[in-house]
C-alpha cells in the first residue's frame, strides 16, 4: 500500500491496525504449541534473549532518541522529557507489578506476585506475560500518534518499523508462553489460547497511547520516553531474568545480541 495514502489515515486506526498486527504475530507463536510439546532450554532462552534485545534498541531508537529531538524542536530542556518520562514509565509498571496478581513461569502459586487472590495458576501466568505486552502496545500506539505532531513520510515509517520489530519479537514470546503451558499439562488448544489472549492487550494499550497523545500533543515527547521506560523494566525486571534459567545463558547474551542488531539495523536503515 502507498506510504502517503496512509498518512491520510487517523492515527488511532493506524495504531489499532498495527497493533492487531503485533498480537497477530503473539498468536502465530503461541500456534507453536500444536507442532511442539516440548521447548529446549537453549531454544527458550535464546529468544527471551532476543526479544529483551529488540525491545531495548527499540526503547532508544524508536522512542527516546525521537522524543529527544522532538523537544529540542519544541525549544524545551531536550534531557527533560526523556527522564522524566522515563522514569514515570518504570514507576507505571513498577506499580503495576505490585498491584496486579501475577505468576512467572518457574515459580509456584504461593510465590504469585501482587495482591493476593485465589485465581487459578493458569490466570495468573497469563497475567505475568500480559503486563510485557502492555509498554509493547503503547510504544506503537504513541509512535502512531506522533503523526498528529508530525504528519510526514519518516515518522510515519519509523512507526511501522517500530510495530514490526515488536512483532518480529512477538512470535517467540508468544511460543514461549504456549510451550511451557502444555509442558504444565495443559491441552494443546487451552495452552494456545491462553497464549494468544496474553497479547490482546497490545491493541488496546496501542489504541489508548494513539488517543492520549492526539488529545494532548504537547505530552508527546513525555509519551514517547514513558514507553521507552516502561519496555526497558520489562525487559530487566523479567526477560532478562527469564532468559537466565539454568546453565544456557549464554545462548540468551547471544539472543540479546541478535535481537538488539536487527532492530537496530531496522530503526536505522528504515526508521
Amino acid at each position: 500500500m502507498n506510504i502517503e495514502f496512509l498518512l491520510e489515515y487517523n492515527p488511532i486506526l493506524l495504531a489499532l491496525g498495527a497493533t492487531l498486527f503485533t498480537w497477530a504475530v503473539t498468536a502465530l507463536g503461541s500456534s507453536m504449541v500444536f507442532f511442539f510439546k516440548n521447548i529446549n532450554q537453549k531454544v527458550l532462552n535464546s529468544m527471551l534473549g532476543f526479544a529483551a534485545g529488540v525491545m531495548i534498541a527499540a526503547s532508544f531508537w524508536s522512542l527516546l532518541e525521537p522524543a529527544i529531538v522532538m523537544a529540542e524542536e519544541n525549544g524545551d530542556t531536550p534531557w527533560v522529557p526523556a527522564v522524566v518520562g522515563f522514569l514515570s514509565g518504570g514507576v507505571f509498571l513498577f506499580l503495576i507489578d505490585k498491584i496486579l496478581p501475577h505468576l512467572h513461569m518457574s515459580l509456584k502459586v504461593d510465590q504469585a506476585e501482587g495482591i493476593k487472590t485465589s485465581w487459578q495458576r493458569s490466570i495468573l501466568l497469563v497475567l505475568a506475560i500480559t503486563i510485557h505486552n502492555i509498554p509493547e502496545g503503547l510504544a506503537v500506539g504513541v509512535a502512531f500518534g506522533a503523526l498528529a505532531h508530525s504528519p510526514d513520510m519518516g515518522v510515519l515509517v519509523g512507526a511501522m518499523v517500530l510495530a514490526f520489530g515488536i512483532g518480529l519479537q512477538n512470535f517467540p514470546e508468544g511460543a514461549a508462553v504456549s510451550i511451557p503451558l502444555r509442558r504444565e499439562g495443559f491441552s494443546r488448544l487451552k495452552a494456545f489460547n491462553y497464549g494468544q489472549l496474553s497479547g490482546i492487550v497490545e491493541p488496546i494499550s496501542g489504541v489508548l497511547g494513539a488517543y492520549l497523545v492526539l488529545s494532548i500533543t504537547p505530552i508527546l515527547p513525555y509519551a514517547l520516553s514513558f514507553a521507552a521506560g516502561a519496555m526497558i523494566f520489562v525487559v530487566v525486571e523479567e526477560l532478562i531474568p527469564e532468559s537466565q534459567t539454568g546453565h544456557e545463558t549464554d545462548y540468551s547474551t547471544i539472543g540479546a545480541m541478535i535481537g538488539f542488531a536487527v532492530m537496530m539495523t531496522l530503526d536505522v536503515a528504515l526508521g
